[in-house]
């Protein structure tokens, strides 16, 4: 009688870890990082974003999307379904996260 209820114990753990291993926190596709944008060659780290192209981005939560937090003065924009990470008084840009072409 041990042996049936040590089985179906180990069973039940088994089965309960198997469905937490394909369990995930969170999602791995980010809404808009699969989308296809325009090529945006000149953007680089230690370069500029245009103002005209820093204006029209979409201002997003870093949280949301598993970005690192931005550093003071700095915030993250969705421009074309890139990511950009740039300061928002210069448009230093700190780091690019590019759509896939």
């Amino acid at each position: 009688m041990n042996r049936i209820l040590s089985t179906a114990a180990a069973l039940f753990i088994l089965a309960g870890s198997a469905g937490a291993a394909l369990a995930q926190p969170h999602h791995d596709d980010h809404p808009g990082m699969a989308m296809h944008g325009p090529a945006h060659a000149d953007w680089r780290k230690g370069g500029h974003i245009a103002n005209n192209d820093w204006n029209r981005g979409q201002r997003v939560d870093y949280r949301h999307y598993h970005l690192r937090k931005p550093p003071r003065g700095y915030e993250w924009r969705r421009v074309d379904n890139n990511y950009v990470l740039a300061a928002a008084a210069t448009g230093l840009i700190a780091s690019i996260i590019l759509a896939n072409q």
